[in-house]
């Protein structure tokens, strides 16, 4: 069963973890994708991965810091596919990892200038279409990290939970013109990048990589972390129609590490 048949989705932050498994889950679905990210050999091996499959995608430059760029990529949607269903807010920008008694807060105000009123930036450009059509979803790509704050993640943290109020105010407020706003929670993502912080871990805390893993992912209800194809599950739902009497919601998708609510 194809869920996004006919559909028209930009996609946000595209790479080889998250941004890159929501579009082919996207096109798996019959969705058409409209690839955006800063680097272009991202952006191309993504469509060409598409296309390869039988899809259909175009790939754009897409800062999302800048405004003009965000209008582009919902022109060039338009334009070639006449329709924008569906945005999913995947660009981020992780912070500098830093405490606050050490923090240079431009730094805060860099990453909240991404993660948030950059997502805005990009989701004001599409709502005119989406109000045109009577219908729309738009998705954020949120973080557990929005309500468990650990040390040093604060500047990502404030972004995302100021994100967090965000997706619920748009949700109040689009709900009129049958735009529905959701976001997903990702927890601990496992992916190459996810090992080498647990191995960091496990050398800072002298203990073994294993102990150091079994400590985080034991913690999780399911007893494992999640890769982004699984969380890319919980985004077609919401850009679906199964998901059509949901909006401002925040579904967390971590295996059961953390329960919000």
């Amino acid at each position: 069963m194809r869920l996004l048949e006919g559909k028209v989705a930009i996609v946000s932050g595209i790479g080889p973890g998250m941004g890159r498994d929501i579009s082919l889950q996207f096109a798996e679905h019959g969705a058409r994708v409209v690839a955006g990210a800063r680097t272009k050999d991202n952006v191309d091996a993504v469509v060409k991965e598409i296309e390869g499959a039988g899809g259909e995608a175009i790939g754009v430059h897409l800062d999302i810091t800048d405004q003009a760029s965000c209008d582009a990529a919902a022109a060039a949607a338009l334009e070639q596919f006449g329709r924008i269903d569906v945005l999913v807010n995947n660009a981020f920008s992780d912070g500098d990892h830093r405490s606050f008694t050490s923090a240079d807060l431009d730094n805060w105000r860099g990453t909240m200038e991404t993660n948030f009123f950059g997502t805005l930036q990009l989701t004001q450009s599409v709502i005119p279409a989406m109000k045109d059509q009577g219908e729309g979803r738009i998705i954020m790509i949120n973080s557990m990290s929005s309500v468990r704050i650990d040390p040093r993640f604060g500047a990502y943290a404030a972004s995302k939970a100021a994100l967090s109020a965000a997706t619920k105010t748009l949700a109040t407020e689009l709900g009129q013109f049958g735009i529905r706003v959701n976001a997903v929670h990702p927890g601990y993502i496992w992916s190459d990048k996810q090992k080498m912080w647990f191995e960091y871990l496990a050398s800072r805390n002298g203990i073994t990589y294993e102990e150091q893993f079994d400590q985080i992912a034991g913690s999780a209800a399911l007893r494992y972390l999640p890769d982004s194809s699984e969380i890319a599950g919980a985004v077609v739902f919401f850009a679906s129609d199964l998901a059509k009497p949901i909006t401002g919601q925040a579904l967390h998708v971590n295996a059961g590490h953390w329960f919000g609510g």
